[in-house]
């Protein structure tokens, strides 16, 4: 057996114990369970850190190979020059930002909001559009999902949140520096910790659980916006009171926070993975409805949800059993299952229940 970080979890891999929630035992995987996509972005979901799997492993990526006829959506993407320019002005600004902010965080320098932010309102605007910064972010190959590119992600998913919510200019570029702040205090936790090849104690567990404190510290005596500090010190809380550090509910949240935490655990399911490209948002749109809505602020995680599968109305899509066909109708009690034209045929995804979207195509 081996204890292996979720980020680098593959498919096929099995579970060697039952995977429960730290905080209140909640199963979320028992034994036994062969990984796949959907049950990998289940246990980001929940920020699961590692899990034991049985040996030997497969550890065999699947090749990205064939003519360009034969390649998915993203790696089709991938070939494109609007990529390749948006990856290098991407990778320039996470170099920036992880130099930028070790500075503030190790040597006390005050924090240019201007220089940090820049680079992301850049990326933005040379964008053609939120769907198309969505699919440029997620077919990125980020392995080690770096607390650096995270956060730049984070802010990005943000800003569009903030836009589709119609907030106002103003209040966007604030929301957009809260995201791209809001993990600042991973970098103080030590590094043994977050990368120790064996299960967390629960004392270990617990001084990952004080980043948001951490980053609170970082930030306090900042002229920062307080929504910045409150979104650093909240993003992990959950409307319904089972987050942490604090168990807030919905009331004491920060608004901003709640955003952030939306942002926060979609990039988490959905970045691009060593043996994959970007999860499908339909596989990451079923998790949050089928694990609980209400953690999150209603109108915002709506707004979120909605917008996304509105994005793909019309997009070609495989099923989990190898059927392909176009979205042709969405249904708003159920997002992540809408009804698909396979040819002469409608298969309405809310009366299949074994069948869902595993991929754009």
């Amino acid at each position: 057996m081996k204890r292996v970080m979720t980020a680098n979890l593959l498919p096929g891999m099995v579970l060697a114990e039952n995977v429960y929630t730290y905080n209140n035992d909640q199963l979320i995987l028992p034994k036994g369970s062969v990984l796949d996509d959907k049950s990998i972005a289940k246990l980001e979901f929940y920020s699961t850190i590692n899990v034991l799997v049985e040996e030997p492993i497969n550890n065999e990526i699947p090749a990205e190979s064939g003519s360009l006829g034969d390649l998915s959506y993203s790696q089709r993407l991938r070939q494109t020059a609007q990529f390749k320019q948006f990856k290098a002005d991407f990778e320039n600004a996470a170099g920036g930002f992880e130099k930028n902010i070790n500075n503030v965080v190790k040597n006390n320098a005050p924090i240019d909001v201007n220089q940090l932010t820049s680079p992301v309102f850049e990326l933005i605007e040379t964008t053609n559009g939120p769907s198309n910064v969505f699919d440029m972010m997620h077919s990125l190959r980020q392995y080690d999902d770096a607390t650096y590119t995270h956060c730049i992600n984070v802010a990005l998913i943000s800003n569009i949140l903030g836009q589709w919510l119609r907030m106002p200019e103003k209040e966007i570029r604030t929301l957009t520096t809260a995201g791209l702040l809001h993990d600042i205090g991973k970098l103080v936790i030590p590094e043994k910790i977050i990368t120790k090849p064996a299960r967390l104690t629960q004392y270990e567990y617990t001084i990952v659980q004080t980043h948001p404190q951490e980053g609170y510290k970082i930030l306090k005596d900042t002229d920062l916006d307080n929504h910045i500090k409150n979104a650093c010190l909240m993003h992990h809380e959950r409307c319904d009171g089972t987050g942490y550090p604090l168990h807030l509910k919905a009331p004491q949240i920060d608004p901003y926070a709640k955003i952030v935490a939306i942002a926060d655990v979609y990039d988490a399911m959905t970045s691009a993975r060593v043996y994959r490209g970007p999860l499908c948002p339909f596989v990451a749109i079923s998790l949050f409805e089928n694990e609980g809505l209400q953690k999150y602020d209603t109108g915002a995680i709506m707004t979120f949800l909605t917008n996304i599968v509105n994005t793909y109305l019309l997009n070609r899509v495989r099923l989990n059993n190898g059927i392909e066909g176009d979205i042709v109708f969405i249904n708003r009690d159920h997002l992540s299952k809408p009804t698909i034209r396979a040819g002469e045929k409608y298969i309405d995804l809310t009366q299949t229940p074994d069948l869902y979207i595993e991929a754009i195509v």
